[in-house]
């Protein structure tokens, strides 16, 4: 299996010359690192291909890494029937580069591209509808993205008094911060009621 999926790498290689910057077999997946500005022909020739044929799109999504120049990685799933293979195929970009969308090839696409755009701030070029699908539209920040403060920006709540939903800036008491972030199974350090009873024994 390890030496088909090496060999189909070279193919794609080879088929989109410059497209391909990094092969990679591992648990019996093969993952092709693109060059951004070649991701549309590469999904091109994967699908086109009639020995390979990967006409199915399983999933986009995004990977963030803030450390890096390019910070985002996007990463598509796709699947041939004919070859009962699945490829992954990734590429790097920044808050403001886009990527060329899929959904011209795999319109099946679309959800999940507005989904990446959603929860990390990933733009699709040439999206038809690219516009937020989980968050509330004025909905501030992109929810995935590793800097992204656990507790938001915002919390909602229902105010009786004026009958409606309304947005609050998040306030955390300071009497709550104070966490103990030791695990149970670990054992803790203070006496909890009943203890007592075990020294005993």
């Amino acid at each position: 299996m390890s030496s088909e999926l090496e060999a189909l790498g070279a193919k794609v290689a080879a088929a989109v010359p410059g497209a391909v910057t990094d092969v990679k077999v591992a648990f019996g997946e093969l993952t092709l690192t693109l060059a951004r500005d070649k991701w549309l022909e590469t999904a091109k020739f994967l699908r086109d291909d009639p020995e390979l044929q990967f006409v199915n799109v399983i999933d986009v999504t995004a990977a963030d890494y803030p450390e890096r120049e390019e910070r985002f990685e996007v990463v598509a799933h796709l699947q041939s029937p004919k070859r009962n293979l699945r490829v992954r195929i990734k590429t790097p970009t920044d808050e403001a580069t886009p990527v060329a969308s899929l959904t011209g090839l795999y319109p099946g696409a679309d959800w999940y591209e507005r989904e990446t755009y959603d929860l990390f701030g990933v733009v699709f070029s040439g999206h038809p509808d690219l516009r937020r699908i989980m968050t509330d539209y004025g909905f501030d920040g992109h929810p995935l993205r590793k800097d992204f403060p656990m507790t938001g920006y915002v919390e909602v709540r229902y105010d009786d008094e004026q009958k409606r939903v309304v947005y609050d800036p998040v306030k955390l008491t300071q009497e709550y911060r104070q966490f103990d972030f030791q695990s149970p199974w670990e054992g803790t350090i203070y006496e909890l009621p009943g203890d007592e009873k075990a020294k005993g024994q």
